[in-house]
């Protein structure tokens, strides 16, 4: 997979849900700031490169989702705000959402997830 550039997209996972709509972070300046400031989020933002996340600051617990290169789950966990998620050695990227979410896209380990650039179904998650 190439290099990805920040914007928006939909999420596929494999034997669950598509079209989940998702923010692209892959900037530094967009990984850093993250879901920093917001009170919610609608869908999924993907952090790439990156291998492990953390909740300082934060107004709600996620979960977070450790993705290899192949985009196939290492681990998922779910972190509440003030908290360190340690890097995971073989994680390329980092897919988080609101705390609860994944389970219902059937997001677990050793499913593969799909990222498809572009205008998505819902608009990114605003600043509030």
């Amino acid at each position: 997979m190439g290099r990805w550039r920040n914007g928006t997209g939909t999420l596929r996972v494999d034997g669950g849900v598509s079209g989940v709509p998702l923010e692209i972070a892959a900037s530094y300046r967009a990984r850093a700031r993250g879901l920093l400031g917001r009170s919610g989020l609608t869908g999924a933002i993907l952090l790439s490169p990156a291998s492990g996340v953390h909740t300082f600051r934060m107004r709600f617990a996620i979960d977070v989702a450790y993705l290899d290169r192949r985009m196939t789950v290492l681990a998922v966990t779910t972190l509440r705000p003030g908290r360190l998620g340690l890097p995971r050695a073989r994680a390329r990227h980092v897919l988080e959402a609101e705390a609860g979410a994944m389970a219902g896209w059937g997001l677990r380990q050793g499913v593969r997830v799909a990222v498809h650039p572009g205008p998505s179904s819902a608009p990114p998650a605003s600043v509030r």
